[in-house]
């Protein structure tokens, strides 16, 4: 059985060089709007971890390291 990316493969091989630019062009748009995506999430969760670290206690420690 074929995957997706068999079968978009096999388009690839068979169509003109001027098509396969276009599939470039929308697959690094994809891939640039998934990095983004990926890049917000992790900003977003490591600000999220940071109230862990706001505490008096552990201020109270590292004041004095």
């Amino acid at each position: 059985m074929d995957t997706a990316k068999d079968r978009l493969l096999k388009i690839i091989v068979e169509i003109p060089e001027q098509e396969v630019d276009k599939i470039l062009g929308f697959a690094e748009y994809l891939k640039a709007k998934r990095d983004k995506r990926m890049s917000e999430d992790l900003t977003k969760n490591s600000g999220s971890s940071l109230g862990f670290w706001d505490n008096d206690i552990d201020d109270e420690v590292w004041n004095n390291v």
